[in-house]
């Protein structure tokens, strides 16, 4: 499912998720804020984003900009 800003109040587990338990989950109910937080704890904290900030960084990721591990 993709996410779209301010239409996605569930949250989504990372299409890049490798059943590893090493996952995120996203989601974004308002416009202009992207949440993101650890599969492995729904009731932990979750991070802000705004959506640009969000694709910079999924972009460098996938560019491998912080390696692997």
């Amino acid at each position: 499912m993709a996410i779209q800003e301010g239409a996605t109040e569930q949250w989504t587990k990372s299409s890049y998720s490798a059943g590893n338990g090493a996952c995120v989950e996203i989601k974004s109910p308002t416009p202009g804020k992207v949440a993101v937080r650890d599969s492995k704890d729904p009731e932990g904290p979750a991070l802000g984003f705004d959506p640009e900030s969000w694709t910079a960084f999924v972009h460098e990721v996938r560019n491998g900009t912080f390696g692997t591990v």
